[in-house]
């Protein structure tokens, strides 16, 4: 009899002790529960190119096959006009949306579009060489609006998705200001709204993906009572357009480095308290 009581009671300890080892492990478990953070990002900036050859070609509605070199490009921004007499989406924005995995939030992915807007210089002499109506070409030629007048305004847009990577070497006792580098890179397509004017024929878009696009950024971010940050970046990127839509069958090719300088604002979608 004391025999069996001693085992009965031996089993009741035992599984007592295993009801309390899955508890303590279920514990475990939640208290190491991942979460992450979203964020979104709007901002402004302004951008540099390098100078490009850009090929236009048409063997159906037209008949030209040339090549401007070395063409000059600029950005363009009206701060008076663009930021007070017109919608937020007409100056050169960038919007960002964004994930940081787990509870450090280290490491990232960023989705993105770019609205970057590039204007061949009009006036500018440039080498031109190729054939027109028949007609060779392989010279220095001053070229002007009534020729030629080539821009992406609406605008050299880049949809991007980017990784992610987050360096804080600030943070504030309760967390309310914290200071991070970040690096980017990444890659998508070109989406432009092109309008060109090439030997009278006018073409306005539409949008249409025409291209690659591959880049990297560096970020310096303030976070300001954990939910909201501003910061500051500069990046660059590698552009080819693989066919940019002209009048009629006319398309025009051309390879680019663009570089941005960003001053953006963000809010951050935190997914636990624990961020």
């Amino acid at each position: 009899m004391k025999t069996s009581l001693l085992a009965l009671f031996s089993c009741i300890l035992l599984l007592n002790t295993e009801v309390q080892a899955q508890d303590n492990n279920t514990q475990a478990i939640k208290s190491k529960k991942v979460h992450g953070t979203f964020y979104v990002t709007w901002g402004y900036h302004r951008d540099q190119y390098t100078r490009s050859n850009i090929h236009f070609e048409d063997h159906q509605t037209g008949d030209y096959d040339f090549t401007l070199y070395h063409a000059k490009a600029s950005d363009r921004i009206d701060l008076y006009k663009d930021f007070i007499h017109e919608p937020i989406t007409i100056p050169q924005y960038v919007f960002y949306g964004g994930y940081f995995f787990g509870n450090k939030g280290d490491w990232g992915i960023e989705f993105g579009w770019d609205h970057l807007k590039y204007i061949v210089n009009d006036n500018q002499v440039m080498h031109m060489k190729g054939e027109i109506n028949g007609q060779q070409f392989n010279q220095d030629t001053l070229v002007t609006p009534n020729f030629l007048h080539y821009e992406h305004t609406n605008g050299n847009n880049y949809l991007m998705v980017n990784a992610v990577k987050k360096f804080t070497f600030f943070r504030s006792p309760k967390e309310v200001h914290r200071l991070s580098a970040l690096a980017k890179l990444g890659g998508g397509v070109t989406v432009p709204k092109t309008y060109s004017v090439i030997m009278g024929h006018e073409n306005d878009g539409p949008f249409r993906p025409s291209g690659f696009v591959m880049g990297a950024s560096a970020s310096l971010r303030y976070d300001l009572f954990r939910h909201f940050f501003i910061e500051h970046s500069v990046k660059g990127c590698l552009v080819d357009y693989t066919w940019v839509k002209l009048w009629g069958d006319g398309r025009a090719h051309q390879t680019f480095a663009s570089v941005q300088y960003v001053f953006s604002f963000g809010y951050y979608i935190p997914m636990s308290k624990k961020f």
